[in-house]
């Protein structure tokens, strides 16, 4: 999929909906959901494996969003 405001937007409807979508980085794919929610954080730690005792990243665009 290409990075254009199509997708970005597509990205954000199912961000919006409290799913997971695969974010491109330099050198692998992240994958990204609303901090804010329970359901995509569950979905991650489920798609990752990862132990319930091992926080998330969170990324904030700037700090008025903390």
């Amino acid at each position: 999929m290409k990075i254009n405001l199509a997708n970005i937007k597509k990205a954000k409807k199912i961000l919006d909906k409290s799913e997971c979508v695969a974010i491109p980085t330099e050198t692998v794919y992240g994958l990204a959901g609303n901090a804010y929610s329970d359901k995509a954080c569950i979905k991650i730690f489920k798609l990752k494996k990862r132990p319930k005792n091992n926080p998330l990243i969170v990324h904030y665009y700037n700090r008025k969003n903390l």
